[in-house]
């Protein structure tokens, strides 16, 4: 029984910098979004093509590293993407960032990849408040821990937890929510998925499928102060990872991509694919 569309691995991608004379370092993690400008009745969607991650995980970077798997059973390969295109969210204070992808580069390599696409089991906080996700909901968080992508291939590391708190998100009072899951350096910028639940209780909603519904920012800090029993001062700040998780709602992704849409800084799409139906 599978609870994640399993193109949807693939669709997560394992992002370094590149340090000369030496392997890849990997840093952090990202995932491909397709923004969705027409879908037919065929199932023939246009769309924008981008890398979604972090800001604080490209800032000050000119170029990334991104790891991808050939479709057979080669090993992964390495692709540079240039970041002189790359689009910040327009509110310093909102930590999204979106690249523009080349979608022929890695289709002509012969990559096995997939998106997250805008128009479909994704949810916003509109349509989260529509689906009833509340508070102890489960969710997944999708990426790259540690570094750790796969000697030969990559694989996307999968860890499971639920949605902390989320209600202030929805009335806009936050521009995050939390989840209590476990996250480590290398998990910022992976997508988060809700997770589909058969039962509910009477009055509430059963979760009939996954939705993207945020992007992994950090781990929530727990801050102990050790004090000078001499003077009454701090003297040593210890911190650990207190295993809740920061995430930002897939509305900020959006908002960064209209932003360059009025500023012109888009060109016109010209991805163009046959999406499978829980795509």
């Amino acid at each position: 029984m599978a609870l994640l569309p399993q193109q949807w691995l693939d669709g997560v991608v394992a992002i370094g910098r590149l340090r000369p004379g030496t392997s890849t370092m990997w840093v952090a993690s990202g995932f491909l979004y397709g923004y969705v400008v027409e879908r037919d009745a065929k199932n023939e969607v246009v769309f924008y093509s981008f890398l979604v991650t972090n800001r604080h995980v490209l800032d000050e970077l000119n170029t990334v590293q991104l790891r991808f798997n050939p479709q057979g059973n080669d090993p992964a390969r390495e692709f540079q993407f240039d970041l002189r295109d790359c689009v910040f969210h327009p509110n310093p204070e909102i930590d999204i960032a979106v690249v523009p992808l080349a979608h022929h580069v890695l289709t002509e390599a012969g990559m096995q990849f997939s998106y997250f696409f805008s128009d479909r089991f994704t949810a916003d906080r509109a349509t989260m408040r529509t689906l009833g996700l509340s508070e102890g909901d489960g969710a997944f968080v999708l990426g790259f821990p540690m570094g750790i992508v796969g000697e030969t291939r990559s694989y996307v590391i999968v860890r499971f937890g639920a949605i902390a708190r989320l209600r202030d998100c929805l009335a806009g009072t936050t521009t995050d929510f939390l989840l209590d899951a476990p996250v480590l350096p290398g998990n910022s910028g992976g997508p988060v998925i809700s997770r589909p639940e058969l039962n509910a209780i009477i009055g509430t909603n059963i979760q009939a499928a996954a939705h993207l519904i945020g992007v992994v920012k950090s781990y929530v800090p727990y801050r102990d102060i050790a004090v000078s029993p001499q003077t009454g001062n701090p003297r040593v700040i210890f911190e650990e990872n207190s295993g809740l998780t920061t995430v930002i709602p897939i509305d900020y992704v959006n908002e960064a991509i209209a932003a360059a849409q009025q500023q012109g800084l888009l060109q016109p799409p010209t991805e163009q694919e046959t999406s499978p139906p829980t795509a």
